[in-house]
């Protein structure tokens, strides 16, 4: 049986970054996203007795080793699941950079899972389907559920999963996306985790979590823009000075992304409500409401260094569509 997905990528407000249980990809705090609506991965699956190993695909050219042992790895997972061991053949499209601080994983297990349990026959509820994507890529669980994200920590696999805590439409707010890096960076979040309890910051930041959680979700829950703003991007520059403070030190911005962030604080004293969120890489999710959006737009125009800009409105989740990769 064939299958396919289509998954969003997400934009955390309150980040996840550090584990306590690695293995089982369990976040060490809660955190707070939303879908986007304009970046995504398209995947199908197909389990076939015919063919002898997983042929893993993405536009048009074969993984790397390590890439492919983890997908087949989480094929496993659905394999377990629907008792039996056929071999997979999976195609993948991203139309976004592929880690690049996008959120590639993220879309790219949640369109995985979901194609995956579906081509095996298995049906499962939302939840179900959020315990095994975050089991591929931890953020992977947040693109399954629909519009505004939770994804609560948890202490067990199975109580380790997203679901909605608001729908698409109950907040007209943008992410104006600039892509200021296109290229794969050098330290991959999953190595990047590894190294967080080495920052003298990161006890300090997880303390803090609990109390941002509960305003952020207030602020959402009463359309407080200035207070939502406000926490976003307070939380994107504590959870980079963590990164910064590692040791390693890992430093994802570049230059353009900087001068962003600058910029970004100017505008505000001219008047244009508008707040910066940065995920783990260079680019720039620029959050503003909708009737700001021109302006926000209009002030990019003409900045240098900036590579694509990319509109997004809060989305649904993962979903299964009609037209096939192959």
């Amino acid at each position: 049986m064939k299958a396919t997905a289509k998954a969003p990528a997400n934009i955390a407000f309150i980040k996840y970054w550090g584990k306590k249980d690695e293995k089982l990809r369990l976040p060490a705090n809660d955190s707070i996203s939303m879908n986007l609506s304009n970046v995504f991965t398209i995947t199908t699956v197909e389990f076939s007795e015919k063919i002898k190993k997983d042929i893993i695909i993405m536009d048009e050219h074969k993984f790397d080793e390590k890439e492919e042992k983890r997908i087949s790895s989480h094929l496993d997972l659905i394999r377990d699941l629907a008792r039996f061991k056929s071999f997979a053949r999976v195609k993948t499209k991203n139309n976004f950079p592929k880690g690049s601080g996008i959120a590639s994983s993220a879309s790219g297990f949640a369109a995985l899972t979901m194609a995956g349990v579906a081509a095996a026959g298995l049906k499962l509820n939302e939840k179900h389907l959020s315990i095994i994507a975050r089991q591929g890529s931890g953020s992977a669980c947040r693109s399954i559920p629909d519009g505004f994200v939770e994804w609560k920590s948890g202490t067990s696999s199975n109580n380790s999963y997203a679901h909605m805590i608001f729908p698409p439409n109950w907040w007209k707010i943008i992410d104006v996306l600039v892509i200021v890096e296109k290229k794969t960076k050098k330290v991959s979040s999953s190595e990047g985790h590894i190294l967080t309890a080495s920052s003298p910051f990161y006890k300090s930041r997880i303390s803090g979590i609990k109390n941002k959680l509960t305003v952020i979700k207030k602020a959402i829950l009463d359309r407080d823009f200035e207070i939502f703003g406000t926490i976003l991007e307070g939380e994107a520059i504590n959870m980079h000075a963590v990164m910064m403070t590692s040791t390693p030190p890992i430093f994802y911005w570049t230059p353009v992304t900087f001068e962003l962030i600058l910029t970004v604080r100017g505008w505000r004293e001219e008047g244009i409500l508008v707040y910066f969120t940065i995920d783990a890489g260079a680019n720039v999710h620029l959050i503003c409401q909708e009737k700001d959006k021109q302006k926000v737009i209009g002030c990019l125009k003409g900045m240098k260094g900036i590579k694509e800009v990319i509109l997004n409105q809060p989305a649904i989740g993962t979903r299964l569509i009609n037209k096939h990769l192959f």
